[in-house]
C-alpha cells in the first residue's frame, strides 16, 4: 500500500504510535534555500530549469519534527546529515551517493543511517540532463529530486521484506515508485500542495505503465 498525504509530517507523526515504522527514509530540507531563485542546475549540457520559487528551504526541520523522526520510526536513514548534526549525537554508519557529476555540482551526498555498519557507497550518475539510465530519463520535476534507482538500492540493502516504511518529504515521490516496484508498504507526507500533486501524477503514470506492460 502506497499512501502519498498532503500535509505537515510532524503534526502526522505526533499522532502516531511508536516504532509504528520499520525504516524511516528522509530527505528534509537542508536550510540552503535551494528553491528561492526558482532555477536550479544548468551546465555545458543544458540550461538550469525553472522549478518556481519557493521558501520551504529557508531552514532546517525543528528538534521536534527528529525527535518524532525518532520515536515513530525503528530505523532512519538521513540524507543531508551533515546539516543537521545538531540534532544527531552519533553516527553509527552513513551511506554516500557518487553523483559521477566529474566536478560540476557536488560530487555525492551523504546521509546517516541508524543501523550499525561500515559505511557504503552507491553511484549513480546525476548531473542536470544527464542521468545513469538515459533510456528511462527520469523526468525532474523538483529541485531536489533524487533518483528512483538510489532508493531501490537503498531498500534492497537496508530493508527487509514485509517492512513499513516512512517519508516525511516526498518531494517527487521518487521513493513511491521504488517501494511500488519493490513491494513494500509506503506512507509518506508533503505539504507543498504543487510538489503533492506533481508527485502524485508521476506516481500514477508509472503504475499505468505497468499495467500496459
Amino acid at each position: 500500500m502506497i499512501n502519498l498525504n498532503l500535509g505537515d509530517c510532524v503534526e502526522a507523526m505526533s499522532k502516531m504510535e511508536d516504532n509504528a515504522y520499520d525504516l524511516a527514509i528522509v530527505d528534509p530540507p537542508y536550510g540552503i534555500d535551494i528553491a528561492k531563485g526558482g532555477k536550479v542546475g544548468g551546465n555545458n549540457a543544458g540550461k538550469a530549469k525553472d522549478y518556481g520559487s519557493k521558501e520551504w528551504d529557508s531552514a532546517i526541520p525543528t528538534s521536534e519534527y527528529f525527535s518524532q523522526l525518532r520515536r515513530v520510526s525503528t530505523n532512519q536513514i538521513i540524507w543531508g546529515w551533515n546539516y543537521f548534526v545538531c540534532y544527531l549525537n552519533e553516527c553509527p554508519s552513513y551511506i554516500v551517493w557518487d553523483k559521477d557529476n566529474s566536478g560540476n555540482f557536488s560530487d555525492c551526498e551523504s546521509a546517516w543511517c541508524s543501523k550499525k555498519g561500515g559505511a557504503r557507497m552507491f553511484k549513480w550518475r546525476w548531473n542536470g540532463m544527464v542521468q545513469q539510465d538515459m533510456k528511462n530519463k527520469e523526468v525532474r520535476i523538483h529541485p531536489t529530486q533524487k533518483p528512483v534507482a538510489l532508493y531501490k538500492w537503498l531498500l534492497k540493502n537496508y530493508a527487509k521484506e514485509g517492512d513499513k516504511i516512512l517519508d516525511t518529504h516526498f518531494g517527487s515521490g521518487s521513493i513511491a515508485i521504488a517501494c511500488h516496484d519493490g513491494g513494500f508498504s509506503l506512507d509518506a507526507w508533503e505539504i507543498d500542495k504543487e510538489y503533492h500533486a506533481a508527485a502524485v501524477n508521476r506516481y500514477n503514470t508509472h503504475i499505468s505503465q505497468l499495467r500496459l506492460l
